[in-house]
Order: C-alpha cells, then structure tokens, then sequence
C-alpha cells in the first residue's frame, strides 16, 4: 500500500472518521480507522451501531488496505507540517514521512474489522445541507436519554407530499421541524427514526452550503451522503409516539412576544436555580405583560416581559431548562405561545409564515407559596 495525499485533506478525513471510532471496544480494530487505497483514499470508521467512510482524492501508487489505531494516526497527521504527506506500509509496518518528519507505525490486519452494513435501498430523499443541519440542531434537543423506551431516543423523519418534517420526544417536551423539499424517490410516504447519536455526528458533518444531502432508508439501516461522506446507521425500531394527537391545537389562550426578550428573562430569574437547588419557573400571563418568579433557599427573582394578548391571569409552572431549550431554538424573531389551563401544555409556534418549527413543553405542577 503505497500513496500520497495533502496533509489538510488527510486530516480532514481523520478527523470526520474518528467521530464514529469506538474510544474502547473490546474488538480493538474498532479502535481504529479502516484505510482503503484503490481509485481514491477510504476512512472508515464504525462502533457497530455507526459507520462514517470519508472519501478524498490520493496519489495511490500501489493498493490496499490496513486498520490504523485511531488517535495516534490522527494526532500525527495532525502535527506534521502542511505539506504532502507521504505513506507506505508492509507487512503491517507503516512509513508516514511528510517534509523532515517521519514516522514508523505499527498497523493492524483489516480482517478484524467489521464489514459497513449494507444498506438495501427502500426510499431516498434529497435536501440541501444547511436546510437539514439546522433542522436536526434545532430538535435534537428533545431527544430522549432513556433507555427504556429506546425509540425515542432517536428522532422520527417523515417524508411526504409536503416536504420532510424532523420529530423529538423526551416525554417532557415535544420538538418538531418541517420544510418543503424538491427531491423525493419511493414511496408516497414514508418514515424512520434514526438514532440521537448518528443525528449529531451527521449535524457536525453538513457545512453551511446548498450541496445535497442524500438520504436513504434501508430495511434495517439508515444512510446520509453528504458530499465525500458516507454515514450508515441502525433504524431504531417501535411505535414513536403519535405526536399529532399528543399536540393540543384547540388552545383558548394564544400570545405573542419577543424571542429574545422573553429568553432573557427566564434566564436572569434562572440565576437562582441550580442542580441543588431546584425551583419552578412560575409564570402569571396577564394582559400585556407575562409575570416571571423563581423561589429557592437562597432567595427569589422576579422578572416582567411585555407580550401581545391578554392571557387572563393563567398561573403556569415550568422547568426553566425545557422552556428555553424551545426558545432557544426556535428560529423566529417572534413566537406565539398557546395554552389553555395551568396542567395542560405550552404550545411555541411561529408567528408569521407557514408553520415551520412547533415546540410543546409540558408544566410543572406549582405547590401553594412556592
């Protein structure tokens, strides 16, 4: 195995690989990154549940493949000066010389390690990438970390005639995405869940360009192209929560505010909230004005925003991590929040245009004085 490759690009492809290495595996070649010399230059790397292969243009002067302990590989390649880097191997010994450095390495037999699951082609879909990596960042919030309902541990995407729309549940909160896409093969409809974990590994991957990214579903796998990268991971399996019945729509109490203005205030009346200490965030919607108090061992804050809309004295409770996480991501200037009684859930929906984001956080119950 024998070629040569610009330094920032082998790096690169490190780097993008490493992101599905197993840091500990009690297979050690998934400690490592697959290198295939052939047409061009592969990296992958897989932890069983995720597969990344980057793909970049090389010199190969002679094919083959090897597994390369991960960090080091990379933390050499990453200090090496910005040049050609020049590499060869046999019988497992790998040469790395690039300008006066130069280094010995010993490799690992690619037989260990595990084959990319294929992915049998069912249904695809096709976006630009800075349309879905803000989609994903803005509900991968809501992801659940429970293990025991593990398909909510994972996002749900739908795609139909209308575009592709992006699901999170945690049992707390609800977050929800939907955009109009042009490029759609397969079925009418179709839907999947993919993995929490795989969603920010892909997130990190997509750059802020128009080039696409292509989505496949498998019967069992889960596949994202973006550009030289491949992505492959596992389906989540189960029922996802029937999110369109859980969402209430008929709310009697419907105002408007500032999405800044109204984060700033539930983050000063927050300064008094802390793992230890843990407070309710108390909320009085009143006319023109939505009233803001935290109460701990350490005192209490309380805080004004001016809202649009009359909300009837409503008393709510909620975490204050919940509701600004949703506010947070939200991505409009202006939000409208529905709600209907103190027990039944805030609705955050945009207030102009088409609705293109939704997020539903539960209340907390208040006790008296608290």
């Amino acid at each position: 195995m024998k070629f040569s490759c610009e330094k920032a690009l082998l790096q690169a492809a490190i780097s993008t690989a490493s992101r599905a290495v197993s840091p500990k595996s009690s297979i050690p070649a998934l400690e490592g990154i697959l290198l295939e010399a052939g047409a061009d230059l592969r990296l992958t790397g897989y932890n069983l549940e995720t597969g990344i292969r980057a793909v970049i243009p090389a010199d190969v002067q002679s094919g083959g493949t090897l597994v390369l302990g991960a960090r080091l590989f990379g933390e050499i390649i990453r200090k090496l000066p910005d040049d050609v880097v020049q590499f060869s191997s046999e019988n497992y010994m790998v040469h790395i010389q690039c300008g006066m450095s130069e280094f010995h390495i010993l490799g690992t037999d690619p037989e260990e390690f595990p084959e990319l699951p294929a992915v049998e082609y069912q249904n695809s879909c096709t976006l630009p990438q800075n349309l879905l990596k803000p989609m994903i960042g803005q509900t991968l919030f809501a992801v659940s970390d429970n293990e025991s309902r593990p398909i909510h541990t994972g996002s749900l995407f739908e795609v139909d005639g209308t575009g592709l729309t992006i699901v999170s549940v945690d049992g707390y909160r609800l977050a929800l995405r939907h955009e109009a896409i042009s490029s759609r093969e397969g079925a009418e409809s179709f839907s999947f869940v993919v993995p929490g974990a795989a969603l920010s590994e892909v997130e990190k991957i997509c750059a802020d360009t128009e080039d696409p990214v292509t989505i496949t579903q498998g019967a069992r796998h889960i596949m994202f192209k973006i550009g030289g990268t491949m992505l492959v991971s596992r389906r989540l399996e189960g029922e996802f929560l029937a999110y369109r019945q859980a969402i209430p729509r008929n709310n009697t109490i419907q105002v408007e505010g500032d999405t800044r203005a109204l984060l700033a205030s539930i983050d000063r009346v927050s300064l008094i909230i802390s793992d230890k200490l843990k407070s309710p965030l108390r909320c009085i919607f009143d006319q023109g004005i939505l009233r803001l108090s935290t109460k701990t061992a350490i005192g209490d804050a309380n805080d004004q925003c001016a809202i649009d809309g009359d909300g009837g004295g409503l008393e709510i409770g909620f975490n204050n991590k919940y509701l600004m996480d949703a506010l947070k991501a939200a991505p409009a200037g202006r939000v409208r929040l529905e709600l209907t009684t103190g027990v039944s859930p805030c609705v955050i929906l945009p207030v102009e245009g088409e609705e293109s984001f939704l997020y539903m956080v539960l209340p907390v119950r208040l006790k008296a004085g608290e």
